[in-house]
C-alpha cells in the first residue's frame, strides 16, 4: 500500500530547476533514505513533498489528499494542502523548538492548535512521547537548558504528537556535534522498527545502511539510482553513483 506517490514534480527557482520531473513511490512502513551531493535537490524534495516549498509543476498524494501543483491558491487547494501537512511530521536540521516554551509545551503546541486536543490530553500525549525519545525527565526544561541531541529529540517528539502518516527528516544530525548524534539515530532507527514510515535526507553513510529499506541517490535534481543497502553501497550500477560513494566512504 502506497503512503505518498509523486509524478512529474519539478521545482524551480527563477531559471534554476533543481528538481527535474521527480517519480517516486513510498509503500506503508518503509525507511528510505536520499543521498547525493550538496545542491542535488534532496532537501528541496523533502520540503515539497508538505509545501513547505510550492512545487512548480507535479502531482503529490499522501494517503488519501492529493494535491495539483501551480493551481491557484483557493481555499479548496489551502484545505488540500493544510490535509496534507497534517500527514506528515517534519524533523528540520536547526530543531525550530520555541525557545520561550519547555520541552512539553511544545510537544504540546501541534495537537492542541492543529487537532483541537484538549490541553489535559494534549499534556498526557506530549509526556508520553518525550519519555519515548527518552526525555521524560526533561519535560519542563526550555531548549536552551538541553543539549543539540536532547533538542532535536523534542523535536522528533513534537512532529510524532501530530500521529502523522510519514516522517520527514531533512538531515537530523548535520546540527549535532559528533558525540550527540547516536542518540539521535538510536531514537529514528527505534521508530523505523516500530513500522513508521520515513523519509530521511542524510549524510550518515552508516546509518544509511542500517536503516534504510531502499536508498535513493540524486544528483542535479534527477532521481541517479535507486535500490537496497546492499544494491547502492556495494553494488552501484551508475557510474555516477560510484564517483559520490567513492568520496563519502
Amino acid at each position: 500500500m502506497s503512503i505518498i506517490q509523486v509524478n512529474n514534480l519539478r521545482k524551480s527557482f527563477g531559471t534554476n530547476e533543481v528538481l527535474k520531473g521527480i517519480d517516486l513511490t513510498i509503500t506503508k512502513s518503509e525507511v528510505v533514505v536520499i543521498m547525493g551531493p550538496s545542491g542535488s535537490g534532496k532537501s528541496t524534495l523533502l520540503r515539497c513533498l508538505n509545501f513547505l516549498e510550492e512545487p512548480t509543476e507535479g502531482v503529490i498524494r499522501i494517503g488519501e489528499f492529493q494535491v495539483v501543483t501551480g493551481g491557484k491558491a483557493n481555499s479548496k487547494r489551502k484545505k488540500e494542502i493544510r490535509e496534507l501537512r497534517k500527514r506528515t511530521g517534519f524533523v528540520f536540521q536547526s530543531f525550530n523548538l520555541f525557545p520561550h516554551k519547555t520541552a512539553i509545551e511544545n510537544v504540546m503546541e501541534g495537537p492542541i492548535i492543529i487537532h483541537g486536543t484538549k490541553v489535559e490530553e494534549a499534556r498526557i500525549l506530549a509526556k508520553a512521547l518525550l519519555t519515548k525519545v527518552g526525555l521524560g525527565d526533561r519535560c519542563d526544561y526550555y531548549p536552551a537548558q538541553l543539549s543539540g541531541g536532547q533538542q532535536q529529540r523534542v523535536a522528533i517528539a513534537r512532529s510524532l504528537a501530530l500521529n502523522p502518516m510519514v516522517m520527514l527528516y531533512d538531515e537530523p544530525t548535520s546540527a549535532l556535534d559528533p558525540e550527540l548524534v547516536k542518540e539521535v539515530l538510536q531514537v529514528i532507527k527505534d521508530l523505523a522498527r516500530e513500522g513508521m514510515t520515513m523519509i530521511i535526507v542524510t549524510h550518515e553513510m552508516s546509518f544509511a545502511k542500517d536503516v534504510a529499506d531502499r536508498v535513493i541517490f540524486m544528483d542535479k535534481g534527477v532521481i541517479v539510482e535507486q535500490g537496497t543497502s546492499e544494491e547502492i553501497f556495494l553494488k552501484p550500477k551508475e557510474e555516477r553513483t560510484r564517483q559520490f560513494l567513492s568520496i563519502v566512504k
